[in-house]
């Protein structure tokens, strides 16, 4: 054999078997190791991630329900504004035919007495009776001032006469109201203290 070759190798292939057979048990044994804490880490993992998505859903449950109660808010709203511009609406045309039915009153009170029995007569009368009874059925109610005692809030002094004081003694026009608000104060003649 020459110096610079090889010794040739021989292979036992019976002891590297069983070198392989005696680290196999040592291999598996550190694999299922390893797949043991892999399996709590992933158990643990799980844990968390379904923790995290409780949170989640908790929170869209929240947002939700924050929702649900910022709709029902908003529908009350718009009632209440809804009913709000109706009434609104319903005092404007009110308000605007108060001077007619002021006109009315004035024209019925000054009828000649001669013409009491005349047909067209009662029919105007009718026709005013109705529209007081619409007015009443749509909340209006007159203002009650004569006889009474003075309230700038729904009286409004035109002049003053000779009567008891601080008392209303006439009424110039009729003042009404609508569900407790002043449509129109009554325009009265309030007595003062006499001299």
């Amino acid at each position: 054999m020459r110096e610079d070759e090889e010794p040739p190798r021989i292979i036992d292939r019976r002891s590297s078997q069983r070198m392989r057979a005696e680290s196999e048990p040592a291999q598996t044994h550190a694999m299922e190791r390893e797949n043991t804490v892999k399996e709590a880490e992933s158990i643990e993992g799980l844990r968390q991630q379904l923790a995290q998505e409780k949170e989640r859903a908790e929170a869209y449950l929240a947002n939700w329900q924050r929702a649900a109660a910022d709709f029902q808010n908003y529908k009350r709203r718009v009632e209440q504004e809804r009913a709000e511009v109706a009434r609104l609406a319903n005092a404007a045309l009110i308000i605007n035919l108060l001077p007619l039915m002021d006109d009315l009153e004035r024209a019925l009170d000054s009828v000649d007495t001669r013409l009491a029995g005349m047909t067209w007569l009662d029919g105007i009368r009718l026709i005013e009776r109705k529209f007081q009874a619409l007015l009443e059925m749509s909340g209006v109610t007159e203002i009650e001032a004569d006889g009474q005692d003075f309230d700038p809030n729904v009286h409004e002094a035109v002049t003053f006469g000779e009567g008891e004081e601080n008392k209303v003694i006439s009424v110039v026009q009729k003042g009404y109201s609508l569900g407790g608000r002043v449509l129109r104060p009554a325009l009265v003649v309030v007595g003062k203290k006499q001299e």
